[in-house]
């Protein structure tokens, strides 16, 4: 691996930057040794001095780089932090960590102007590396890195890392706790769980850990985790990546750095993910609900994998084909490490993860589901094939993300009773499914400003449609990201959720 080398000098402890934009540490160059107390891991004794007395910036003060800048600091960086955002935007508790953890503080619209005076810049993944200032603190010899970077580089133990479009959350989430349940101590963390950083002196080698990856993550990452999961490729966060192409390059560096102790798991009914399999040369498993694969596949009803009958879908807990595949992308994952007894019971047992069409309550005979999470049209699309025959009425809308609203459009016209609009997509995802519109169907569409009005004009025309024994659900789920009135689509969820409970 290329980046930073432990190169002894006199007996001290030293480090000669190979390529000064990537920042790994060479394992090959490392020897663990061992203390009373258990795993010494040189590799983190190592970054322990090289960061001593550096001016490192952290670019991006959200909440989760927060135990980034409390662990730099810990161990004696000179810590700068960098934000768009100007102090009277900060929540307090925020404000005081940066001000206890940070040196220097650099805000506002020049946030960035400053990247000369910093021996090492943490980017939060948010930031596109191809901003002109972080482009000219790579030629310029900087360490340009990332939180998720320096922990893959330092962590001692066994690393399973899941991306795609869709199913990332609820795939680490099953492989986690099917892990958890045969008995590793197990870790989650990159877009879910806790920043893992800032726990790495308390993370052993037959620790296990999972990590889900964003493309924002992956895009700038030079080392892949053993084992590799990719659910599915499919047009997202185009406002952010100039193109499909790039998005899909970025999403592959979760495995370009594999040798050949590591394993690749790819979606064979996804045509994307599919064609990744020619290039690959070490051990590869598929997983299909059309096909026998090398790997896990649905036949009648009944998961295999290789062959052999692992379980019947119909005690998985959670419902929908997409939960199926995210299954058989958990047990490829985990198949090596946990027995199938495990794995029956956390299908049996677990009921999935709070977003993800989470039921919320029933009232008047409307039940409300929050599957905020779905912030892609296919995403949104997936939530509503795993409904059950019933009236929909659907709120979507949100920040755009430049991409095709077409196909929702038509799963819109299929599935859905009344559609309720909100946010800045609105209108664009209105003008879709008009245009879907037929002499035997015409969905109703409600447009709101808030998530209060959204949900009161939703919950009308619910109880409207409750006679004759219908089921009537009302969902949130946007196929939108939420930027343009949340923070996240946790705060959307969790919006939605106050809202409907106080009905």
């Amino acid at each position: 691996m290329a980046g930073l080398k432990y190169v002894p000098s006199n007996g001290i402890m030293g480090l000669v930057i190979i390529k000064p934009n990537i920042f790994c540490l060479a394992f090959s160059d490392i020897i663990d040794f061992y203390g009373d107390d258990g795993m010494f891991n040189a590799n983190y004794e190592i970054f322990k001095e090289t960061v001593k007395n550096k001016n490192v910036a952290v670019l991006g003060l959200g909440i989760s780089n927060i135990p980034a800048i409390e662990f730099l600091n810990k161990l004696g960086a000179k810590v700068c932090g960098c934000d768009r955002r100007t102090q009277e935007k900060f929540e307090k508790p925020i404000w005081n960590a940066i001000e206890s953890n940070c040196s220097k503080v650099y805000l506002g619209e020049d946030y960035l102007d400053h990247l000369d005076e910093f021996d090492m810049i943490l980017k939060s993944p948010g930031i596109k590396v191809k901003t002109p200032q972080i482009q000219k603190a790579i030629a310029d010899g900087k360490i340009v890195t990332s939180e998720m970077e320096i922990f893959m580089s330092l962590c001692p133990c066994k690393i399973i890392g899941v991306t795609g479009s869709d199913g990332k959350t609820t795939t680490t989430t099953l492989i986690y706790e099917m892990l958890k349940r045969e008995g590793y101590r197990t870790h989650v963390g990159g877009n879910i769980g806790t920043p893992l950083l800032a726990q790495i002196e308390d993370i052993y080698e037959e620790d296990m850990v999972v990590l889900e990856l964003s493309s924002f993550q992956l895009q700038t990452m030079k080392q892949s985790p053993e084992v590799a999961v990719i659910t599915n490729l499919s047009p997202n966060h185009l406002d952010y990546h100039e193109d499909m192409q790039e998005y899909i390059d970025a999403k592959t560096n979760i495995y370009k750095f594999h040798d050949e102790g590591c394993r690749l798991i790819l979606n064979h009914d996804n045509y994307v993910t599919c064609g990744l399999k020619d290039n690959y040369k070490f051990n590869l498993d598929m997983f299909s609900r059309k096909a026998e694969v090398d790997g896990a596949y649905l036949k009648s009803g009944v998961i295999y994998y290789r062959g052999e009958k692992i379980i019947d879908t119909l005690r998985i807990k959670i419902k929908g084909l997409h939960n199926i595949e995210n299954y058989m992308a958990a047990i490829c994952a985990v198949y090596p490490f946990v027995c199938i007894e495990t794995i029956d019971y956390v299908a049996t047992n677990f009921s999935g993860v709070e977003h993800r069409m989470e039921f919320v309550r029933s009232l008047d005979d409307v039940s409300f589901y929050n599957d905020s999470i779905g912030s892609s049209p296919t995403r949104t699309i997936a939530g509503l094939d795993a409904q059950p025959p019933g009236r929909i009425v659907l709120i979507a809308g949100g920040y755009d993300k430049n991409l095709p609203f077409d196909k929702l459009a038509e799963k819109i016209q299929e599935r859905v009773t009344a559609l309720v609009l909100i946010g800045a997509t609105a209108s664009k995802i209105e003008v879709e499914v008009e245009k879907c519109v037929t002499e035997k169907k015409k969905v109703p569409i409600f447009k709101a400003d808030t998530m209060e009005e959204a949900v009161k004009y939703a919950f009308a025309v619910g109880k409207g449609l409750t006679g004759n024994n219908h089921n009537v659900s009302v969902i949130l789920s946007p196929a939108c990201a939420s930027f343009d009135m949340y923070k996240n689509f946790e705060e959307r969820g969790n919006d939605f959720k106050s809202i409907v409970n106080k009905l």
